[in-house]
């Protein structure tokens, strides 16, 4: 089986900010499939075919925990995360099939429970704070202007995630590298708008 993890928080104060793009983007996508998420302790989640969706209650800086709790569950083969990033610019989607954490908390709590770095990411740019309290910026909700951007990203998204569910990793980032410029191309446009 695969597991394909949104980080997020949980809660409603939480969940238009920019550190829950992972959830948000998940919630789309789960919603476009016309199922629903069910909820455990640690988790929500769906499973689909031979993919589980989680989106981890147990707040950011623990994502983890609840990942090892569905390690202890199911055999998983394989694990992508959904996650935002500051360090790019509003809607641009990095793609890898491993990596460090980059200084964000939810992956690290990931690289520490599983003790490995070596699982795939979908790294969504929520912009740089201009202030230096970055805290503040990632629990800081998105403007309606980002909101139109994010859904051109989430089209590309749902694209590229049904393609991971119905073969692998490398057929999603070959898929990405395809479309990566007419996808730039869109962002572009509905930023002037």
């Amino acid at each position: 089986m695969r597991l394909v993890v949104g980080l997020g928080n949980p809660g409603k104060k939480y969940k238009y900010n920019r550190h829950n793009i992972g959830f948000a983007f998940l919630d789309s996508y789960i919603k476009k499939l016309d199922l629903k998420f069910k909820r455990r302790t640690k988790y929500d989640y769906l499973m689909s075919d031979d993919v589980i969706f989680i989106k981890p209650k147990t707040y950011m800086n623990r994502s983890g925990d609840a990942i090892i709790s569905v390690l202890t569950k199911h055999r998983i083969d394989e694990i992508l995360v959904i996650v935002d990033d500051i360090h790019l610019p509003i809607g641009e989607i990095r793609i890898r099939k491993n990596g460090g954490n980059g200084g964000h908390n939810g992956l690290r709590s990931i690289v520490d429970a599983l003790g490995s770095s070596e699982f795939g990411r979908i790294r969504i740019g929520v912009g740089s704070p201009i202030e230096k309290d970055l805290s503040n910026y990632v629990l800081s909700d998105f403007s309606k202007k980002e909101v139109s951007m994010l859904n051109v990203v989430f089209d590309l998204l749902n694209i590229l995630l049904e393609d991971y569910q119905n073969f692998n990793l490398d057929r999603m980032v070959n898929k990405y590298s395809n479309y990566k410029k007419s996808y730039s191309e869109k962002i572009l446009d509905s930023q002037d708008r």
